[in-house]
């Protein structure tokens, strides 16, 4: 536990600074501030490889009080930048945590703030835009820290895929716990229907609970005789393969691999930076059937012939509204973007399928001819918490 209290401040390129304490790791550090509207989940949130070049505000005001654990990591080694909150609980209280949100970020090297007024640098990043800014802990001349953060690189600039991307293909073996309870009632339904057996996860910076939900649809009414068996240990019937790929992989790569179908997940900047990739996934367009989530949403809709924007200050949080164009539904999401497609560069083929209720921007598209969809927000999230569950059953059992 942090008993120190040194003083930090956080200094945006455009000359404002905000002063708090310091907890975690103690140091400095440069990124794109954004806000996270999300209530709870601050865990997931700092795990999440898409933050990767971004320190983060959470606009919830109490942050820290159920710790961390060791279940809900959505990646091997968080990016964030930096972590700002209004009132760090230095204790926790939960029966799954492992440690605090302190010592975590101390052993990470995650600089984070408490103190901060969230709420005033929230409204200033919805008047002004996302800003480029620098976090630091101890005694720093502001002007100092303010000339860093306009001398430091555009989110735009980074190449960030490129360092978060793995190395060579892997197969993921791990499901999550909660899908068998949900199909308990359909559980037989499921058996004997046709479904992607082997699926390719092209990795730009995936969230685990990505590839869990993915493995877990697809052994839904597979080999245990009911879904009480479904997580057993000594469950080894073959249920299907989830290989996670490298962005690099070429088209011609991922189909001496034999997939059944592709997806393209979640990661962090700009996708006009990923030209290549968008090169080689032209040459997948109807090989298999394509899905997209998040940066593999956008990527995907560029292959079409689409093009996307910046937007002022994007989508984080785990409370967006976006409205089901086939069926009329309101789903609640989890979300993290500050790119976005634009609607009037989409070609004809390409439908609208989800639009975003607070602003009116696309969360999905549908090829009309082709299996190929995609959505901007993050289903498997159970922001809803089950509202989009659909996707990845329309992707792995043909429903397209």
């Amino acid at each position: 536990m942090n008993t120190k209290k040194t003083r930090g401040l956080l200094a945006t390129e455009d000359g404002h600074c905000f002063y708090g304490l310091s907890f975690g790791h103690e140091g400095i550090s440069t990124g794109e501030v954004v806000f996270n509207t999300s209530m709870t989940g601050y865990q997931e949130v700092i795990s999440d490889m898409s933050y990767a070049g971004q320190i983060v505000a959470m606009t919830s005001p109490h942050i820290g009080n159920t710790g961390f654990n060791i279940e809900d990591y959505e990646s091997q080694s968080p990016r964030i930048c930096g972590f700002l909150v209004r009132e760090f609980s230095e204790s926790y209280s939960n029966w799954r945590a492992n440690e605090g949100l302190d010592e975590f970020f101390r052993r990470e090297g995650i600089v984070a703030l408490s103190g901060i007024d969230t709420r005033t640098l929230t409204k200033h990043l919805r008047t002004h835009g996302l800003l480029r800014a620098v976090i630091a802990t101890g005694d720093w001349d502001a002007a100092e820290l303010i000339q860093r953060a306009k001398n430091s690189p555009r989110l735009e600039e980074l190449d960030l895929v490129g360092q978060l991307t793995t190395e060579k293909p892997f197969e993921w073996k791990e499901k999550c716990n909660w899908i068998p309870e949900m199909y308990r009632d359909v559980w037989d339904s499921f058996k004997g229907r046709d479904r992607l057996r082997r699926v390719l996860v092209y990795d730009f910076g995936a969230k685990q609970n990505i590839l869990r939900v993915l493995l877990s649809m697809m052994s839904i009414g597979e080999g245990a005789n009911n879904c009480n068996n479904y997580c057993n240990d000594d469950d080894t019937t073959d249920h299907g393969k989830v290989i996670v790929v490298p962005a690099s992989t070429t088209a011609e790569e991922a189909l001496a691999m034999k997939p059944d179908g592709i997806m393209f997940v979640n990661g962090p900047g700009d996708p006009a930076r990923l030209n290549s990739v968008v090169d080689e996934m032209k040459k997948l367009l109807g090989k298999v059937p394509l899905f997209g989530i998040c940066l593999g949403h956008q990527l995907l809709a560029r292959a079409l012939g689409a093009t996307t924007f910046k937007m002022k200050f994007g989508h984080r949080g785990a409370n967006q509204p976006v409205l089901n164009k086939q069926n009329g539904k309101v789903e609640i999401t989890s979300q993290n973007h500050s790119f976005c497609i634009d609607p009037s560069s989409l070609p004809k083929e390409v439908e609208v399928s989800h639009i975003n209720l607070n602003d009116g921007t696309i969360e999905g598209i549908r090829h009309s001819e082709l299996p190929i969809f995609s959505v901007q927000y993050h289903p498997e999230a159970a922001a809803g918490p089950h509202d989009a569950t659909y996707l990845f059953e329309q992707f792995i059992f043909g429903n397209r």
